[in-house]
């Protein structure tokens, strides 16, 4: 029922005529991406047909009767094209927050989103939601629930401010504070540069050295350049646990590097990173080459090849896929 309740919604914001939609919105948009794959763990393989985070959203701002102030809404649902099922749900939240934006003071937002140190990757990743995702080698990418984040003003059309905080909701435990996680991060962007420091407290993620999630204490480094036809991105990660885990403390020390490069309609890229695991002495590394060819301003189809492997564990898995992606909003 709950549903059947979503997508009618959904639907009926579509279905709005355009006198409901003069308020900014709402806007109905997302993406369909569909791979088709070859999975390959070492040991077997399967092909696959996969939805790569495809998605669907509704988002939108409201004048209020304030000068220059804004009640901001958004509202986006991972949905899996291949199957329709995402771990028994249709509809998978993704981003959901509401909160107000103010031309002078900022953004104030609350729900569940990414933390400003995922958000701090940009554009460095080539491969995202696909088998050569940073996310194999490094963790910290966290969307959070029950988050709220102030963003200030962009200053001189560049920089931005972002922090953004988790109350502990554990009442009577370890976790009843009123901020017991922290994000925040520091991001200038022009046309042709990106750069962003982020940290992060007490965050649970995952922990390569550890195999496992923990809460951890994050720092991160990101900057991409386009030069022309040329794209070139790196990014460095120290994370450890916040606390020992029975008596150790574990760290992993990553860097991810990317690049690409334009030709007409076809865009060819690349990308490597390594994972230095301090407590097992082992790495992580993975390689991702590809090309995306552009049939249109929002619609391209594109082909890869990506392998994640330990150097002494047994992790080894490679992925050669095909597919396409659409980018729609109305």
């Amino acid at each position: 029922m709950k549903k059947q309740l979503l997508a009618l919604a959904i639907g009926s914001l579509v279905a709005l005529p355009s006198v409901a939609l003069a308020d900014k919105g709402p806007t109905v948009y997302g993406k369909v991406n569909v791979s088709y794959e070859n999975a390959d763990n070492g040991t077997d393989d399967a092909w696959e047909l996969n939805s790569n985070a495809s998605r669907l959203g509704v988002k939108g701002a409201l004048d209020l009767d304030v000068n220059n102030l804004e009640a901001i809404y958004k509202a986006e649902f991972e949905i899996s094209v291949d199957d329709g099922d995402k771990k028994g749900q249709t509809f998978a939240q993704r981003n959901i927050y509401g909160g107000f934006a103010h031309a002078s003071a900022g953004t104030l937002i609350a729900g569940k989103f990414d933390t400003p140190l995922k958000a701090s990757q940009g554009k460095i990743d080539q491969f995202g939601d696909l088998g050569g995702d940073l996310k194999h080698v490094m963790g910290g990418d966290e969307r959070v629930s029950d988050i709220v984040q102030y963003s200030t003003p962009t200053f001189a059309d560049a920089l931005q401010l972002n922090f953004a905080f988790v109350p502990g909701e554990d009442a009577g435990g370890e976790d009843d504070g009123p901020a017991d996680a922290f994000s925040g991060s520091l991001v200038y962007e022009t046309d042709m540069i990106y750069a962003a420091i982020a940290y992060d407290s007490e965050m649970e993620t995952e922990i390569f050295d550890l195999g496992d999630d923990a809460k951890a204490d994050t720092l991160r480094l990101g900057a991409k350049a386009k030069l022309d036809i040329f794209e070139i991105g790196a990014m460095y990660q120290m994370s450890e646990t916040s606390d020992e885990v029975e008596g150790v403390s574990y760290e992993d020390n990553a860097f991810l590097l990317s690049a690409a490069v334009k030709l007409d309609r076809w865009k060819l890229k690349a990308q490597y990173g390594l994972n230095d695991l301090d407590q097992s002495d082992d790495e992580v590394t993975l390689m991702a080459v590809g090309a995306d060819y552009k049939l249109a301003k929002n619609s391209k189809v594109f082909g890869y090849f990506s392998q994640v492997e330990e150097d002494k564990g047994d992790l080894e898995d490679s992925t050669f896929g095909i597919g396409f992606e659409h980018k729609f909003s109305m």
